[in-house]
């Protein structure tokens, strides 16, 4: 059965914005690759931190919607933590609320841009 997941993560800001989508692609191309479906991708850009990470005060941030099956979470994380470009993440399980909030918001952010 596929889960409705959700995973924020950020980016090394000395990379190029070229660089910055070749790794969320990378990301995308792994969770496609095992049969989960991309619902979302936000991309919000260079960001400044509240706290330095690993002595860096900014970051590219980027937000990932997917349906998977649970079971490739772990492999997924593994991959997040293996890849120097990352310097944080997180990986939410959406529930029925949290996943009709984020249809509306998709929605909404959609019919903003039309």
């Amino acid at each position: 059965m596929l889960n409705h997941y959700e995973a924020a993560f950020v980016l090394t800001p000395v990379l190029s914005e070229p660089q910055m989508k070749e790794a969320v692609d990378k990301f995308e191309n792994l969770l496609t690759q095992n049969g989960g479906t991309i619902l979302n991708r936000e991309e919000w850009g260079l960001r400044k931190h509240a706290y330095p990470i690993q002595a860096k005060t900014s970051g590219f941030y980027c937000v990932l919607q997917y349906d998977v099956e649970t079971a490739f979470i772990a492999k997924l994380e593994t991959e997040f933590t293996r890849d120097e470009r990352v310097l944080r993440f997180l990986t939410t399980r959406l529930d029925k609320y949290a996943f009709e909030y984020a249809e509306k918001r998709r929605n909404h952010t959609k019919k903003e841009e039309a």
